[in-house]
């Protein structure tokens, strides 16, 4: 008997409506958290809200998982409308508990939730979703399809130049000189994800440089495992995502490329106008 199973998600995925509507996905939203309160992404906000509130704000503001209450309202529906269980892609685990959060919610809500640490965000996520429903239309059983996206997680790369170090700074992840200094003398770092935790991979003197690095690793890694797909995603800064995508359209004519917004909760760290490209292998 086939299972009637539920996908569910965070907004670290940073999922589009139309994508959501059409694999039928279930997101939780993470929540910024200003001095004058918490707003929940896409949810209390836009991300022109957001980057706007970003902008005037003096403290800096930080980030929240879903509330647990949430996830086991959502579980305790899901079996209300008689899923037989959930597939659920979180983002790494190095980074938010949104992943714990979701077994502890799935034994709360005594229901079945196949909880997966994606050890990334963004356009993985999308991608791991997409090849788990392509699975389960094969007839494949749910347990074989998530140990496949468990190893499709290592398959996963997403690298991005912070426009500036201000944001990362405020955040405690740079000290006040090195920031100062990065900016006088226009450094520029390129910070990817490595199983599932965030390291600092270059730092370089301008940002067409640092292009260039993020490229050649994309570059090379399509010498060995050649892709249809990727994406260049960004910080409200559409503008020069769009410029590295004609860039990258005149070396790979073949290539489906795509641009896509991150996370706030991306933004509050990295800061409005990080850009970055974002690939899977599989």
């Amino acid at each position: 008997m086939t299972k009637k199973i539920a996908w569910v998600t965070d907004t670290a995925a940073l999922l589009d409506e139309v994508f959501i509507k059409e694999h039928n996905i279930h997101v939780l939203p993470l929540s910024v958290v200003f001095e004058d309160g918490s707003l929940r992404e896409t949810v209390d906000m836009t991300q022109d809200e957001f980057y706007d509130k970003l902008r005037k704000t003096k403290a800096h503001p930080k980030t929240s998982q879903p509330a647990i209450g949430e996830m086991v309202s959502l579980y305790e529906k899901l079996k209300e409308d008689e899923f037989d269980c959930a597939i659920a892609i979180h983002t790494s685990s190095q980074l938010s508990g949104t992943y714990q959060s979701s077994i502890a919610a799935g034994e709360m809500a005594n229901f079945k939730v196949y909880s997966i640490d994606s050890k990334i965000g963004s356009y993985p996520i999308m991608k791991m979703i997409e090849y788990g429903q392509k699975l389960i239309k094969e007839g494949q059983d749910v347990e074989s399809v998530v140990e496949k996206i468990q190893d499709a997680t290592d398959q996963t790369a997403l690298s991005f130049i912070p426009s500036n170090l201000s944001q990362l700074h405020k955040s405690g992840r740079v000290t006040g000189t090195q920031a100062l200094l990065s900016n006088l003398l226009c450094i520029k770092l390129v910070i990817s994800f490595d199983n599932g935790k965030v390291e600092m991979k270059e730092k370089v003197r301008t940002f067409c440089k640092a292009k260039k690095y993020v490229t050649d690793q994309f570059r090379q890694e399509m010498q060995k495992n050649p892709m249809k797909e990727v994406a260049i995603i960004h910080c409200n800064n559409e503008k020069e995502a769009t410029c590295w995508k004609v860039d990258l359209q005149e070396e790979f004519p073949n290539l489906n490329i795509l641009v896509l917004p991150l996370s706030a909760a991306v933004g509050v760290h990295a800061g409005e106008g990080t850009t970055g490209l974002s690939w899977v292998t599989f």
